[in-house]
């Protein structure tokens, strides 16, 4: 899967402009009640972008940020096809060094966040659809740890759900 294409894969994901003031990613400082209450737009949010106009945000500088902060920095394009939606998806919803940490976890390399060479050669060990299987196992054990499960994890388990169900 090339970037394009996860791109639109992904925006189904991601909504028009929210404002929940439950949620922390809407502030500007990250803390419910502290800073601006900006919201998030196609997954862009104000505590990740504070100086951003969020509600004014367009599609195409979003898809500007997702390739240069999300698809690049989880080093997307040197990763098995199979993954590269998932790896991307989950970056963008829980952040790059999470991800690579869930990946390495999901093959039994060391979490230590970078794709070097020993997390590239264990990811050529497993086969496309083993390997899509156990990312998305030790993703859904990550969801399950993050403190505000109770609000959003339904919404985060059928991300991930829906994301099985893709071709």
């Amino acid at each position: 899967m090339d970037f394009d294409r996860a791109f639109t894969a992904l925006i189904g994901n991601e909504g028009e402009f929210n404002c929940d003031l439950k949620d922390r990613g809407n502030w500007t400082s990250g803390k419910i009640g502290v800073g601006m209450l900006k919201g998030t737009k196609y997954g862009i949010s104000a505590m990740s972008y504070p100086k951003i106009d969020i509600r004014m945000l367009s599609l195409e500088n979003a898809k500007k940020i997702y390739r240069e902060e999300f698809w690049l920095k989880a080093h997307c394009d040197e990763l098995p096809s199979s993954i590269r939606f998932d790896v991307f998806d989950m970056a963008v919803n829980s952040g790059v060094t999470a991800t690579i940490k869930t990946l390495q976890k999901a093959i039994g390399a060391v979490p230590d966040g970078i794709i070097g060479p020993k997390t590239k050669k264990l990811l050529s060990l497993y086969g496309d659809e083993r390997l899509d299987k156990r990312l998305s196992a030790q993703r859904l054990l990550y969801i399950c740890d993050i403190g505000t499960f109770p609000t959003f994890g339904k919404g985060w388990v059928r991300r991930v759900a829906n994301n099985l169900l893709l071709d």
